[in-house]
């Protein structure tokens, strides 16, 4: 029987892959034979995860890229095809959240800029890599939600606001795409030990409430997300599309 979960020769960019949860994705989906495209703003950033993955026999390049910026998101892309080429696995990994209080203090510049980088810059690298996997017979998407865009926070606001729209994003993409054999799904982790998250964790006294309301009493790690998305670019989940995810430890059932 063909391994469902094997990637091998599949060519995927990871962006925001420097660390935290793109890292792990990265790193998840080279053991399993993925051609990685190691993506962050700086290159200095990437290079120790693309030597990381070649030292445990995987293959892996650095692009660097702002995921705010078209240009250089039509250059990921574009370096892509020349250094590996098609994209058979695009993984939207890269956010931003400027803001960490009340949403009456959120400004429209900061609005913008989440939702320019959270849900636009996907919908961008969807356009730039959905045809050529249909020309090719398939492909697969996976975007990081959160579960900020399942439930109200006092906090982000405008995040959760943003990842509740890359839910819809991916539906209407699954929608169009999904005669073509192009799959597109997200991941909603819930909170996730990250420096991404930091503001969230770091306080030990709302940690261990956190953790007294979450069933498996414990916040995750990267490595429980890495394989998730995995999966959802494998053969594995080839009848999923549209579909969210989630993995938060049950918080958002308890």
């Amino acid at each position: 029987m063909t391994n469902p979960f094997d990637l091998t020769g599949k060519v995927a960019i990871v962006t925001g892959s420097s660390r935290g949860i793109g890292r792990s994705i990265a790193e998840t989906m080279a053991s399993l034979g993925a051609r990685v495209v190691v993506s962050s703003r700086k290159i200095e950033a990437c290079e120790p995860v693309v030597e990381a993955i070649r030292q445990a026999g995987g293959e892996a390049v650095a692009i660097p890229c702002n995921i705010s910026r078209k240009p250089e998101v039509e250059a990921l892309v574009a370096q892509t095809r020349e250094r590996l080429g098609p994209v058979d696995i695009l993984v939207c990994n890269a956010a931003v959240n400027p803001v960490y209080g009340p949403m009456s203090s959120l400004t429209d510049e900061a609005f913008d800029k989440i939702m320019g980088a959270n849900v636009k810059s996907n919908l961008w690298l969807c356009n730039l890599v959905m045809p050529e996997m249909a020309a090719r017979g398939g492909g697969a998407v996976v975007i990081v939600s959160s579960i900020a865009g399942l439930r109200g926070t006092g906090v982000i606001g405008g995040y959760g606001i943003s990842k509740a729209a890359d839910f819809a994003l991916a539906r209407n993409l699954a929608v169009e795409w999904g005669p073509q054999n192009v799959r597109i799904n997200c991941i909603a982790p819930g909170l996730v030990k990250t420096d991404f998250a930091r503001a969230l964790w770091e306080d030990p006294q709302a940690l261990e409430q956190r953790n007294s309301q979450t069933p498996l009493r414990r916040i995750g790690t990267p490595d429980e997300i890495g394989p998730v998305a995995a999966f959802l670019a494998s053969s594995a989940s080839s009848f999923m599309t549209g579909q969210t995810v989630v993995v938060d430890g049950g918080v958002t059932i308890a």
